[in-house]
């Protein structure tokens, strides 16, 4: 059963017209799509429909050949991924990057938000100010270990944990920077179905404390589940949105997943 949509309503992400080509090849045409604060969006397509591209133009790690991204009333076009963590939009990949070398409670612990370490002058005139704001971290790192049942391997390195773990630390390792926004790209790819579940379940809980969910996902049970709105992408362009009932019954929808000409 899908999710009531969020009260408020207020719109959080504007994608506003955005285009980007690579050469002669257009992989995004004049998307245009809101996503509502408190809300988890799914944002479908086809393979090659741009889902991924428009992710990092909206995520920073990609400029748009035209168009605009707005989040949380800027203009954010063209700005660094740093800085849209900084503002509270963070995103996950595919393939889960966390450190390797690191154990989970490192790699949590090192995207604490406004670390006072990381200033040298910190750390020789105000060092404890410095540890203190290391052991908060480090609680904070423990406590989504414990949600999302990673506890037990806290301590490993990340290379010695499964694919469906890695998933969840980089996931834990989003939401320890305190987003306002999370982009997911594919968090069901390579998880067991036990796990999707208790994910899904999770994501869930993660929206009623405020944190506005945009997903790219093929697993259609799952985005049934979860996702209050959905947005479908086929070509660079936005061809339906609507409730996930709704896009599954739309003959556009159904015409781009069969392959045919939308």
């Amino acid at each position: 059963m899908t999710a009531p949509l969020a009260a408020s309503g207020e719109e959080i992400l504007r994608v506003q017209d955005v285009h980007r080509r690579f050469g002669g090849v257009a992989a995004v045409a004049g998307a245009n799509f809101t996503v509502k604060r408190g809300s988890i969006t799914g944002l479908l397509g086809p393979n090659g429909a741009g889902k991924t591209t428009l992710f990092n133009i909206i995520a920073g790690t990609l400029k748009p050949t035209q168009g605009e991204i707005h989040f949380d009333g800027r203009n954010v076009t063209g700005w660094r991924p740093d800085q849209l963590a900084q503002l509270g939009l963070t995103r996950t990949f595919q393939l889960a990057r966390g450190l390797s070398d690191l154990s989970v409670l490192e790699n949590f612990a090192l995207y604490g938000k406004q670390q006072p370490g990381e200033s040298l002058w910190r750390v020789f005139f105000d060092p404890m100010a410095v540890r203190r704001h290391e052991e908060s971290v480090i609680r904070q790192a423990w406590a989504y270990a414990a949600q999302l049942n990673l506890a037990h391997v806290a301590n490993n390195r990340t290379t010695d944990l499964s694919g469906g773990q890695k998933k969840l630390v980089e996931l834990g390792r989003a939401l320890i920077g305190e987003p306002k926004i999370l982009l997911l790209d594919e968090p069901m790819a390579g998880v067991n179905p036990a796990l999707a579940v208790e994910l899904g379940k999770y994501l869930l809980e993660i929206r009623e404390r405020g944190v506005t969910i945009l997903v790219i996902e093929h697993n259609m049970s799952f985005v049934r589940q979860i996702c209050d709105h959905v947005i479908v992408l086929a070509a660079g362009k936005v061809i339906a949105e609507g409730s996930f009932d709704a896009i599954r019954s739309n003959e556009l929808v159904q015409s781009a997943y069969l392959g045919s000409s939308v």
